[in-house]
């Protein structure tokens, strides 16, 4: 799947106020030692993290 084909099925299911801001793609996710996602790797992962339209966000409302 593409960005776009994510975003048009969203558009159907989710109001546009939730949509994400970004969509990145990754070849794994890591995972606990009982298999649940491991969100402590992600944000460890993705804290340096900028968006590639930032200076569009800033003020919106």
């Amino acid at each position: 799947m593409t960005e776009g084909e994510i975003r048009d099925q969203l558009r159907k299911h989710v109001a546009s106020w939730w949509m994400p801001d970004a969509i990145e793609f990754v070849d794994e996710l890591p995972h606990t030692a009982t298999g649940k996602l491991s969100k402590l790797r992600l944000r460890e992962r993705f804290k340096d993290y900028r968006f590639a339209n930032a200076e569009e966000m800033i003020g919106r409302g």
